[in-house]
């Protein structure tokens, strides 16, 4: 769930909040704290008091998860160890919601842009409630190894995003971010198919048991009419269950989502 689909809707944030809570759906993570980490005096203070306002929206719309994405800022340190005290003041500030926070490795992050330097960040600040979220454009866009995820404890994986895009390489950080925020297209859609079935699998066999939602922002998509974008995220999820993770787990008696 993203903030701003909530708090600017006709009749303000309650009226989005009973909505949703009318309509049965879970949210899987509130998104998203930027530029949180790595600041001092004014900032420091600024962001620390964005974050609790966050934190009461994550609450109120009944999600466990926050998302934190790594700093672009140019203001922020760039010392690991500055890094992990934010944002373990981050979750200790997240423990009385019981919310967890995610913390995820932008591709173009200034510091942190995989997901082995956020996890090295996430194991210093040593927080039960902090753990990592998993972007699955962000390691592509970075050619991160899917070998490095045998270092992490599935345990503190608290999301996994899904998307993709249609080149091979995103060679620069510019790039990376105009791809991320106006191309992505749905899992099973684009060039890394492979790829994409691959850390799903691998993800499951680690022993992650949490949430997969679709991240996916594309210009292209904004000019359909939305039962047309619906479909195509149903054949999405529908490849997810049907083609990807049967290849892990076969469902009994060849049981299908497709409902054949």
């Amino acid at each position: 769930m993203k903030a701003d689909g909530f708090v600017g809707r006709p009749n303000g944030f309650d009226a989005a909040v009973a909505e949703l809570t009318a309509s049965g759906l879970r949210g899987t993570g509130f998104q998203v704290l930027r530029d949180f980490e790595g600041l001092s005096g004014d900032l420091h203070a600024y962001k620390i008091d964005i974050a609790k306002s966050m934190l009461e929206m994550c609450a109120a719309l009944g999600c466990d998860v926050l998302l934190a994405c790594s700093s672009t800022s140019t203001h922020a340190s760039d010392d690991l160890d500055h890094l992990a005290r934010d944002l373990r003041k981050l979750a200790m500030l997240a423990i009385p919601y019981g919310i967890k926070v995610a913390y995820e490795a932008l591709s173009w992050g200034r510091v942190v842009n995989e997901f082995t330097t956020a996890w090295d960040v996430v194991c210093r600040a040593d927080c039960p409630n902090l753990g990592l979220g998993i972007d699955s454009f962000h390691i592509f866009a970075s050619e991160t190894s899917l070998d490095e995820l045998d270092w992490i404890d599935a345990n503190k994986i608290y999301l996994v995003q899904l998307s993709d895009f249609m080149w091979n390489e995103t060679k620069t950080f510019e790039e990376r971010r105009t791809t991320a925020r106006t191309f992505r297209v749905f899992p099973g859609e684009g060039v890394h198919s492979a790829q994409l079935a691959k850390l799903v699998l691998k993800l499951e066999q680690l022993g992650y048991r949490g949430d997969y939602s679709f991240e996916v922002f594309n210009d292209d998509y904004q000019q359909l009419p939305l039962t047309t974008v619906a479909q195509r995220a149903q054949k999405s999820a529908l490849w997810l269950a049907d083609d990807v993770l049967r290849m892990g787990v076969p469902l009994p008696e060849e049981m299908r989502l497709k409902g054949k």
